[in-house]
């Protein structure tokens, strides 16, 4: 394409500068490669007319062999710097075996005697694009010039009755949605300007980044856990904002080149998708931390938030200073937050490999801990080997930085449930909160502490906060279901399970407290189809068969639960199983002696199960036992 051709293209809030080579928006040069601004030339010069593959290779690539790929990448490309989302059809159209349409509406500007700068330059009128001869052409422009002195008072009326109405909403105190302070915020996974260069740890771990910095008391941000599916390449921002019941979102590409980065960010309003702010950076990858530092900032700023000097310092602090040890870092994350056994040592092993480069990174250290101390809940790994790993890693990243709320959280979660020391765990939590009041873990852990404690209102209440922060968490609301359950409203427990049930079919902890709460509504079948639907999705785990045996046994089928039994006694002899386990079964066979003789073996292994023993409805027939009795003593409750 020859750059000789004076040609300016309007459409949406872009112009397209043909001499210069050049694609602006809102004032801002946006980069694109020669090929990807050809491709964007030869569409918008077509208008809403079919460009065949055929004719756009030709075009493009005059003379040079090159393969269908090519221009397909060119077309993502050109998809994700014009913001296109699935599904939406704003610019560009597949005609799937034919070739693709440029379907925004295009105005073809007159060339200004000046050099035009972006978007906001000397007044144009734009010109209405035709297939009409000369003669017709002038005969509009003669109408025109005819109808300007008719037009000149109707448009001085239309003016000064739109000042009048904006003057008196402005007088009545009439808020607009642009008015309205924005409190709640997602950051999205960033995505690739090229699907086939993919890049999810770095995705996934800009946004978290992000997430981290731009977390205070004024605004809540979704968690990582709550963005993290939101990843897909056709993921439409705005759908994804209001899915996650935000009133912006922060969505962005990013992609790699040798030593460079470019990452391309900007902040929407759910409620009208309009741009608050947006931006493109072209740096050296060793600059990503100077990167993410600006854009917190300037989205603070967009949502029209100061910051004071501690705030300030906060947000420009850095975990750490080595880019290959933050990019393993973000590997680690990426597996661990996989939530399954095998995944999470994966994430393990990177989280070792980034101390290995910068042994002062407490994040790093602070994801070790939260990695193993998952285990013992979660796949039945012994807690005298799991818990001792978690609780150096989680002192190590206190002691690095104590200014960390992950690091508390996954502290006072190892002594609640390993040490069982319920007020330095609680000291923990509150620290955790005190550093970060909008972090949905810690109120989901506090929470889970107040519960197992018996303090049902406060924990309640806890759990609530943490749904409010976070509404799409599958663990905050299967967690809620079972302490409404421990608090005695087992129908509430079932309708909130349910309603967990229906969000997400194939998370198993809602399957495990639901089989529990149908168990103290006495429908036993149903509480044993439940434990099964947990074991599908969490086969490491053996929690929903010692649940599945018990609704068994109070059923009135003891050869069948006696059977799971002795399938779980001989699993035992490979593998762990918590004594906690075979207690609750022994306990619905009505075998008293036997159940309590597991949980004094519960006590002495130091089964994180065992922190359920107060509030288990399943352990009411016991509770005047002295033996139960005097391990409730020790137990500290």
């Amino acid at each position: 394409m020859s750059s000789a051709n004076k040609e300016l293209y309007e459409f949406e809030n872009f112009r397209l500068d043909v001499s210069e080579h050049i694609l602006w928006s809102e004032n801002e040069k946006i980069p694109l490669s020669e090929k990807a601004f050809d491709t964007l030339y030869a569409l918008v010069r077509r208008g809403n007319h079919l460009a065949s593959k055929d004719e756009l290779l030709n075009e493009i690539w005059a003379g040079a062999f090159v393969e269908e790929n090519n221009l397909d990448k060119n077309i993502s490309i050109l998809r994700n710097v014009l913001g296109e989302r699935a599904g939406h059809g704003k610019f560009i159209e597949t005609v799937r075996g034919h070739g693709f349409r440029f379907v925004a509406e295009v105005r073809q500007m007159p060339v200004p005697p000046a050099s035009a700068g972006g978007l906001a330059t000397t007044e144009i009128q734009p010109q209405i694009k035709t297939n009409e001869d000369e003669s017709k052409t002038e005969n509009f422009k003669s109408k025109a010039n005819n109808q300007k002195s008719k037009l000149l008072p109707v448009a001085l009326i239309l003016i000064i009755f739109a000042f009048a109405a904006s003057f008196y909403f402005w007088n009545n105190g009439k808020s607009s949605t642009s008015d309205t302070k924005i409190k709640t915020i997602a950051v999205l996974p960033f995505k690739p300007l090229v699907a086939e260069n993919r890049n999810e740890s770095l995705e996934l771990g800009m946004a978290d980044t992000l997430i981290s910095k731009l977390s205070r008391g004024e605004i809540t941000v979704r968690p990582i856990n709550a963005v993290r599916k939101f990843g897909n390449l056709e993921q439409d921002s705005l759908a994804a904002g209001r899915e996650l019941a935000t009133e912006a979102v922060l969505d962005g590409t990013i992609q790699t080149a040798g030593d460079r980065i470019r990452i391309s960010a900007k902040l929407l309003r759910t409620s009208d998708g309009k741009t608050l702010w947006s931006q493109q950076f072209d740096e050296k990858f060793t600059d990503i931390f100077a990167v993410q530092d600006s854009i917190s900032e300037k989205v603070l700023a967009a949502l029209s938030l100061t910051l004071n000097g501690d705030e300030r310092r906060r947000l420009s602090k850095r975990d750490t200073e080595n880019v290959e040890a933050y990019q393993l870092y973000m590997k680690g994350r990426f597996h661990h937050y996989k939530l399954n056994y095998d995944e999470a040592q994966k994430g393990i092993e990177y989280y070792k490999q980034a101390i290995a480069l910068d042994s002062n990174y407490a994040l790093a250290y602070a994801g070790i801990a939260d990695a193993y101390r998952s285990f013992s809940l979660t796949s039945d790994v012994d807690s005298s080997d799991a818990m001792p790993k978690a609780k150096a890693a989680a002192l190590k990243a206190v002691e690095l930085d104590e200014t960390l709320t992950d690091a508390h959280t996954a502290l006072g979660f190892i002594i609640f449930f390993y040490d069982w020391d319920w007020q330095s765990a609680e000291k923990e939590y509150k620290r955790a909160l005190e550093l970060d009041p909008n972090s949905a873990d810690a109120h989901q852990a506090y929470a889970h502490l107040l519960s197992n404690l018996g303090r049902h209102s406060e924990a309640l209440a806890e759990i609530k906060r943490a749904k409010e922060i976070e509404p799409l968490n599958l663990r905050t609301n299967a967690l809620e279901g079972q302490f409404l359950l421990h608090a005695g409203k087992v129908d509430e427990a079932i309708e909130n399970l349910q309603k967990a049930i229906d969000l997400e079919p194939s998370f198993w902890m809602t399957h495990l407290f639901a089989a529990s709460a149908y168990i103290e509504k006495g429908i036993f079948d149903k509480a044993f189809s439940e434990g099964n639907e947990a074991k599908k999705f969490s086969p490491t785990q053996n929690w929903s068969i010692a649940f599945g045996a018990y609704a068994l046994a109070k059923n009135g089928k003891t050869a069948e639960a006696r059977i799971i039994l002795d399938e779980l006694l001989k699993v035992s002899k490979s593998n762990y199983v918590p004594p906690y386990h075979f207690a609750l079964v022994y306990n619905g066979l009505g075998e008293t002696q036997k159940a309590l003789d597991y949980l004094e073996k519960g006590f002495a292994e130091k089964d994180v199960h065992m922190v359920f023993l107060r509030v288990e409805p399943k352990w009411n027939n016991l509770r005047n036992e002295p033996r139960f009795v005097e391990l409730m003593k020790r137990m500290n409750f």
